[in-house]
C-alpha cells in the first residue's frame, strides 16, 4: 500500500490546478466548475490519503461553488476518509450476497472484540463498509490492502488482524 504523503496546501493546489485543466480540456467549458469535482477528490485522497477539510475551502473557491457544495459530495460519497487512514485498508463487503453468507457477523465481530467499526482506525487498521467487490459466490469477501480475501469469516479476520497489528491470533 503506498504510503501518503503529509497534507501541504501547495500540494493540493497543484492538484486542484491539474485536474481542473484535465476536466477543462476533456469537457471543455463545462469543465471549469463542479464537474471536476469528482477527480479532484479522487486526487486528494489518492495523494495524501484523505480529503483534509483544510481542502474544502480551497476546492471550494477554485471551483466557485460553495463550501456547502463540496462538503456534500464528500459526505454522499463514503470512499472519501475525512481524516488519514491507518496502514492497513480493511475493506469489508455489506452487499446482499455476502450478508447471506455472514458478513453482518463479521461486522460485529469486528466491532465488538476488536474495537473495530466502518469508518474508524484502530491501531494501524481501517475498516470500510465496500458494497460488493465481485467475489459473490465466496463471500464473506473483503478488500486487504487491494489483497481480495474470499471466506472472511470470524476467524479470518482474527488471523489478519493478528498480522498486520504484529500479534498472535
Amino acid at each position: 500500500m503506498p504510503v501518503a504523503v503529509p497534507w501541504s496546501e501547495s500540494v493540493a493546489h497543484e492538484l486542484i490546478v491539474t485536474e481542473m485543466a484535465t476536466a477543462r480540456a476533456f469537457y471543455g467549458d463545462d469543465g471549469l466548475g463542479a464537474t471536476a469535482m469528482l477527480p479532484i477528490l479522487h486526487a486528494l485522497q489518492h495523494t495524501f490519503g484523505f480529503v483534509s477539510p483544510n481542502a474544502v475551502p480551497l476546492i471550494a473557491s477554485m471551483l466557485n461553488i460553495s463550501k456547502a457544495d463540496v462538503r456534500g459530495v464528500i459526505s454522499f460519497y463514503h470512499d472519501f476518509r475525512h481524516e488519514p487512514p491507518g496502514l492497513h485498508i480493511v475493506q469489508l463487503c455489506r452487499a446482499e450476497a455476502c450478508q447471506a453468507n455472514g458478513s453482518e457477523r463479521v461486522a460485529s465481530h469486528l466491532a465488538i472484540v476488536h474495537s473495530l467499526h466502518p469508518g474508524t482506525t484502530t491501531g494501524q487498521v481501517t475498516l470500510q463498509n465496500v458494497y460488493c467487490l465481485g467475489n459473490c459466490a465466496l463471500g464473506p469477501a473483503a478488500l486487504v490492502n487491494d489483497e481480495l480475501m474470499a471466506g472472511f469469516d470470524e476467524h479470518a479476520a482474527d488471523t489478519l488482524l493478528a498480522r498486520l497489528q504484529g500479534t498472535s491470533a
